[in-house]
């Protein structure tokens, strides 16, 4: 990739698992729920830790969540783990009314999102999840970009009272955070400052587009990126304030251009701030099996196309 400078990667699941077990320690009241995917959640950290307090509910996730919101009511702090696509299409109806609707304290942790799940295929690669999750009153969506990130995150749901999503990755990702940085539900962060365009990004798409600032830079363009983890609270005012310094917006995000990040950028700006925006995304199809920079370079997600979307924009202001 060019990089002069030693890369730390690091999967965020790894880091989910390792941060839950760790926190098992001094929560008594967290349990963890899974669909008999803890191996690959990393739940299964936790599982032997506190084997009482985890429940292998099977392949039955709709029950997982029925559970989880039933422990929520009585006092407990349920994790209810497994692949994003299970996460929220298979357990639609659970998760709109046992969780959002009934406002319980369950915290849903989905790995294995978008593309980059890779060789498991069109099937198993949620690239509407967010959208799902989002529209749901009650609901905060949350993305991390790396795994420092997910720790900070994990450390805020067991304290936060209410529904959240939390969207994690399968393959390993650059870190990308230093362990100072703090997260904060419904604020973005600005990752590097520009004048000329704002990348807004979310989850491992942040890093390629700290990568596609640094190819902009080449060509004379000054790109800020911020970091929108909190898809939902969104930091409106931080957008506001990013679009109206540089006269220009892309968003990226490893999911549809429906329903997701971009959607929730491109309302605060139609409503508030209207200016020339791009979208990087899977653009309204669903994935295919290869492997994870093989499919993000496929369907418009390198850095490379970051870079192109910046270009666009401001030929267009």
């Amino acid at each position: 990739m060019g990089n002069t400078r030693e890369v730390k990667l690091k999967a965020t699941r790894d880091a989910y698992g390792e941060k839950l077990a760790e926190l098992g320690e001094k929560y008594e009241d967290i349990v963890v729920l899974d669909a008999d995917l803890a191996k690959s959640t990393k739940t299964l950290l936790f599982g032997k830790k506190f084997p009482h307090r985890f429940f292998d509910m099977g392949i039955a996730e709709q029950s997982m969540i029925g559970t989880a919101a039933g422990l929520a009511l009585s006092g407990k702090i349920p994790f209810a783990s497994t692949f994003a696509v299970f996460a929220t299409g298979r357990v639609y109806d659970q998760l709109r009314i046992s969780v959002s609707y009934s406002k319980t304290n369950v915290k849903v942790v989905a790995t294995h999102s978008g593309l980059t799940v890779g060789e498991d295929g069109a099937t198993h690669q949620a690239l509407e999840d967010i959208a799902l999750a989002r529209v749901l009153p009650n609901m905060a969506v949350v993305v991390p970009c790396d795994a420092v990130e997910t720790e900070k995150v994990i450390e805020f749901a067991v304290e936060y009272q209410g529904p959240m999503y939390i969207r994690l990755g399968r393959s390993k990702v650059p870190v990308i955070l230093d362990s100072g940085y703090e997260f904060k539900l419904g604020k973005g962060a600005v990752l590097r400052e520009g004048k000329d365009v704002s990348i807004v990004a979310t989850g491992i798409m942040v890093a390629k587009s700290l990568e596609a600032a640094e190819m902009l830079k080449e060509r004379g363009i000054d790109a800020e990126v911020i970091n929108m983890s909190s898809i939902k609270p969104l930091d409106n005012e931080l957008i506001l304030k990013s679009a109206k310094k540089t006269g220009g917006v892309v968003t990226v995000e490893e999911h549809s251009i429906i329903g997701g990040l971009s959607s929730a950028v491109l309302e605060v700006l139609a409503e508030n701030l209207p200016v020339p925006a791009e979208r990087v995304g899977v653009r309204d199809v669903f994935g295919e099996s290869g492997t994870p920079e093989e499919l993000l370079a496929k369907y418009g997600l390198s850095p490379k196309d970051i870079a192109a979307a910046a270009e666009r924009v401001i030929r267009r202001k």
